[in-house]
């Protein structure tokens, strides 16, 4: 286990699990601003097969904002990945840690920005399950 990401891991597809991952994170209040096929990326520029890897990049348009206002460069921090990827015959969910930021930057302003994304996306990784 790492000290930068919310992780669980699943009996379901990735497909089944990024479906879920979406309806969850829309709960939230979060929006899928990008999506990056690793697989198909992979495949296509390095001729290399690897599983299943999805990375989709959540942002919280609120919270975005607030954080912006109050450290304009997090944005090289932002959005807040997910990653859905296949880990043998499981499907791995991970999302980064928002609490990350508000110690990479020793901004103490973003602590509460930080805990509220972070309950946001516990909440959204349980509801997967």
């Amino acid at each position: 286990m790492n000290q930068y990401s919310l992780r669980k891991e699943t009996d379901l597809t990735v497909e089944e699990a990024e479906a879920r991952v979406r309806a969850a994170l829309a709960a939230e209040g979060f929006g899928v601003l990008t999506e990056i096929d690793v697989t198909a990326t992979l495949r296509e520029k390095l001729g290399v097969e690897i599983g299943a890897y999805r990375i989709l990049g959540a942002c919280n348009p609120a919270l975005a904002d607030q954080a912006l206002r109050r450290e304009p460069d997090i944005g090289v921090l932002l959005p807040c990945n997910v990653v859905v990827y296949e880990a043998g015959d499981r499907t791995v969910v991970a999302a980064f840690d928002p609490a990350i930021m508000s110690s990479v930057t020793g901004n103490d302003a973003l602590q509460d920005l930080a805990d509220d994304a972070r309950a946001r996306l516990e909440r959204a990784l349980s509801a997967i399950f």
